[in-house]
């Protein structure tokens, strides 16, 4: 199933500006919707919206259609952006 990163920001722009709480638990669900992890452990990883939407950016550049080299490059150029959402899952994985 392909997805449409457009759309997807949309609903995360949109899911950020409700309430702290709802939002908590919109931002969990749609992430474990696309991922393998649980809206819980989203929770616990990325308890700000903020992080949600870092992991959201990291997740683009990763599905993208773009070579690898070139999702690399991006990755590398937003690293500073990224960093702690890519240590937060790389110590849940590791």
């Amino acid at each position: 199933m392909t997805i449409n990163w457009d759309e997807f920001d949309s609903e995360i722009d949109l899911i950020i500006e409700n309430s702290a709480e709802a939002t908590d638990e919109k931002l969990a669900s749609s992430i474990s919707s696309i991922t393998r992890m649980t809206d819980e452990e989203v929770k616990e990883l990325f308890p700000s919206p903020a992080d949600v939407k870092k992991l959201t950016e990291l997740m683009k550049i990763v599905k993208s259609s773009q070579n690898r080299n070139e999702k690399i490059n991006n990755i590398v150029a937003k690293s500073e952006e990224l960093g702690g959402v890519i240590l937060s899952l790389l110590q849940k994985f590791a």
